[in-house]
Formats: structure tokens, C-alpha cells, sequence
């Protein structure tokens, strides 16, 4: 059982990442917001929706020419789950032709009817429908839900996009700050010696009871460019050598940098 926010607090979050699903390259969207309020108890059953796609990519993946079709796919089906069985839409798995939708509902009666009601509409596209007891949810926690380094790849991805809309010329180098956090001196230590020959300045390192268990702080900068790759491989490497140090990531940021 998670911890739960009262579901009136409830904020949908959707995003996106890219994962391996059977060893084959996925895309993943979902309603990060259901996190905090999930599991429901008056909706324990996942119902699956899986359509074949007729113009995938080569990777399996959606093509920008089937973008339209299948999104109206998307809409229809998530209307009428939620007016005739009161569904949560959770989100969707892109992979190996295939673009797979899941709702948790409480009222199953019909629930085929609902699927065959929005698919008619769309007669060319072959589908296939099932449904799980899920009450913990563990098709959307274990599964749908990122793992702590792809949602640390999502922030990044959120970072760059503000970037961009101030008109950031992403591969021009510039300063790039990263914050880590950690118990004491000795694993702070041992988080720099992991670094000392990646080329990161110390801007600040200190100590702040504020932040309570993790109150050793270390603030680092580097040059660096802020394309999503670029970003995504240092970031992520030292969001794996915090953790490994027992210490916690919290963050980059840069200025804006134009042509």
C-alpha cells in the first residue's frame, strides 16, 4: 500500500519516457499524478486495451504518419471508459507495433461493450482486450510507473524544454550546477572521489541542519552542453554515484544561453 493524498488533491501529470519492455524499445506515457493517490480502492480492476498498429516504425514505435488516427483512437476509447464505466485513464505502452492502453475501473459490467463501442468506429484496426484484479495496483506502480533514474531523465527532459522556450542554443557550452546532498562528511568524501577526474569545480560545500538527515551539502559546476543526450549522461551518472554514496540528487541548472 502507498502512501496516499487525499483524492481531491488529485493533479494529472502526464509524461513520457523511453523504457525496454521484453527487450524490445518501448515509449511509455503516464499520469505520474496517480502516484499520489493510488491505489484506489473502488477501481481494483486493470483493464488492457491493445490495438496493432498499421504504419509502425521500424523500431516498433509510432510513425508521425499514424499520429492523428491513433490518437483519436486514444480519445475515444478514454471517453468512453470514463462515461460508462467511470475508468481512470492510466497510460499507454508504444512497443513492437503495438500501442496498449490501461484503465482501472470499479465497474466492470459492460466493460467489453464500452471497448467494442469505441472501436467499431475504427474498423480497419485489429484489437484485443482483457482485464486484471489489480487492488494494489501493481501494474501501474511496477510497471507503467518510471524507475527513480527515468524519472530523473523526465526532470531533465522538463529542464531542457524550459530552456528552450527562452530560446537556449542548446549545445553551446556553458556552466552547469548540480546539488547533492548527503548523511556526513565521509560519504560526501566519497561521492568527490568518484569525480576528481570528471573536471567538477566545488563551488560550495557545507554543512546546514535545515535539510535535516541529509544536511551535507555539496554544490558542483562544470562546462557542459544541455542537449538532452549530453544532459542525460553526466546527470545521470552523478545521480547513480550519489546514491551509491548513500547521498540524495537534487538538481541542475544553468543560464540561458542564445546564438
Amino acid at each position: 500500500m502507498q502512501n496516499q493524498q487525499p483524492a481531491d488533491q488529485y493533479k494529472p501529470e502526464w509524461d513520457f519516457y523511453f523504457s525496454d519492455v521484453d527487450d524490445v524499445l518501448g515509449s511509455i506515457y503516464v499520469d505520474l499524478g496517480l502516484h499520489k493517490i493510488a491505489p484506489l480502492k473502488d477501481k481494483p480492476d486493470m483493464v488492457w486495451v491493445s490495438v496493432k498498429m498499421k504504419n509502425p516504425r521500424n523500431d516498433g514505435l509510432s510513425s508521425s504518419e499514424e499520429y492523428d488516427i491513433l490518437i483519436s483512437i486514444e480519445d475515444l476509447l478514454v471517453n468512453v471508459m470514463i462515461e460508462r464505466n467511470n475508468a481512470i485513464f492510466a497510460g499507454r505502452l508504444t512497443s513492437n507495433g503495438n500501442r496498449d492502453f490501461y484503465f482501472y475501473i470499479g465497474d466492470v459490467s459492460l466493460y467489453d461493450k464500452a471497448i467494442s463501442a469505441a472501436m467499431v468506429t475504427f474498423p480497419n484496426y485489429e484489437y484485443d482486450f482483457g482485464i486484471i484484479d489489480d487492488p494494489e495496483w501493481s501494474n501501474y506502480f511496477d510497471f507503467l510507473y518510471p524507475l527513480p533514474n527515468q524519472y530523473q531523465s523526465i526532470e531533465n527532459r522538463r529542464v531542457i524544454a524550459c530552456l528552450q522556450k527562452e530560446g537556449d542554443n542548446l549545445t553551446k557550452e556553458r556552466p552547469v550546477d548540480h546539488w547533492i546532498y548527503f548523511k556526513d562528511e565521509i560519504d560526501r568524501d566519497n561521492f568527490l572521489s568518484k569525480i576528481k577526474n570528471d573536471g567538477f569545480d566545488i563551488i560550495d560545500n557545507d554543512y546546514d541542519a535545515r535539510f535535516g538527515e541529509l544536511a551535507f551539502r555539496l554544490h558542483i559546476s562544470r562546462i557542459d552542453k544541455v542537449d538532452y543526450n549530453s544532459v542525460d549522461d553526466y546527470v545521470l551518472k552523478l545521480w547513480k554515484f550519489a546514491g551509491e554514496c548513500g547521498g540524495e540528487y537534487d538538481g541542475w541548472e544553468t543560464s540561458v544561453e542564445k546564438d
